[in-house]
């Protein structure tokens, strides 16, 4: 069985072959059992595991175990661990081992990218990241990867987590300042993208402007949010699977609400990659993409990481 670390793992994980590599995975579909949820109450904070497995007519097995622990951002630790495990579908031999992390993270901007390839104006150029993880770092290169963006702000509930991000973005060639006016910086973005474990809402509903885009990333159980009930009003909202309307806390608040019937909902990822739904209708409506991420695309990255090597 081969290891990938964590360098070997990003190296063929670029988001000009990843976002597209996502299209052509959920267009042609896989077999993706519902995720285990697993609650863990070992000592002050409560964490979450998650089993994801899926496999593809291509013949790969693979399996994600990650490991969410929110508090460990008050110990300086990363709130995301998470390993990989790619088979072999047909006989069930392990073929690698891949850093679950670097997957988990590229496969997220990458699907967060591809649901504003279809939903964001063609000109959206002012990029909102609220977050400053490891998912939310690589959201500018991801998004540019299908839209011209010149301009990117930061958001994060820790304002000098932003401004060090900003930096780095700066030194990486990015336009990017940290924003301290989370509603002036909602209302001037095209996209505003949430990568964040939040449990409180943190973008409103009367902030966005006409026309621009929402991308909830973040959160990925009943209990997380970040977009309050009224983003859902007058929008129209995509998820990256059905799974996403019973483990969203931003949908399941929307549809406690009103603002948001689940027979409103406009597709899901696969049927805007196979043409079944229409992304953007015109530059005025408001849109918004809610993921709660799949197993698929966990596959999808770790089956270019395998065949990097053939």
């Amino acid at each position: 069985m081969k290891h990938f670390d964590e360098a070997a793992t990003r190296a063929p994980l670029a988001f000009d072959r990843l976002v597209p590599a996502l299209r052509a995975a959920f267009a042609a579909g896989a077999q993706v059992p519902p995720r285990h949820v697993h609650g863990i109450d070992q000592g002050i904070d409560k964490g979450t595991v998650l089993i994801m497995p899926a496999w593809s007519d291509a013949g790969f097995l693979g399996i994600k175990t990650i490991n969410i622990f929110p508090g460990n951002s008050a110990r300086g630790l990363p709130g995301l661990h998470a390993t990989y495990v790619l088979y072999d579908a047909r006989t069930g031999v392990p073929l690698a081992m891949m850093d679950g992390n670097e997957i988990t993270a590229r496969r997220t901007a990458a699907a967060s990218a591809l649901g504003a390839s279809f939903l964001a104006r063609a000109d959206a150029r002012r990029l909102l990241v609220l977050g400053t993880g490891r998912i939310a770092r690589m959201l500018p290169a991801a998004h540019a990867s299908v839209r011209a963006i010149d301009e990117v702000r930061v958001w994060n509930h820790r304002p000098e987590g932003a401004e060090a991000l900003a930096a780095q973005w700066r030194a990486e060639g990015w336009n990017a300042h940290a924003a301290t006016d989370l509603e002036a910086a909602v209302r001037r973005a095209d996209i505003v993208s949430c990568a964040t474990l939040a449990t409180a809402p943190l973008v409103r509903g009367e902030w966005l402007a006409p026309g621009s885009h929402l991308d909830l990333i973040g959160s990925f159980t009943p209990a997380m949010r970040e977009a309050d009930v009224r983003c859902f009003a007058g929008a129209r909202t995509f998820v990256d699977t059905d799974e996403a309307l019973q483990k969203s806390g931003d949908l399941l608040d929307a549809m406690a609400a009103g603002t948001l019937r689940a027979d409103e909902l406009q597709g899901t990822l696969a049927t805007l990659c196979r043409g079944e739904s229409e992304g953007r209708a015109n530059e005025h409506e408001r849109t918004v993409f809610k993921a709660v991420g799949s197993a698929l695309e966990d596959l999808t990255a770790a089956t270019l990481v395998w065949q990097s090597t053939i």
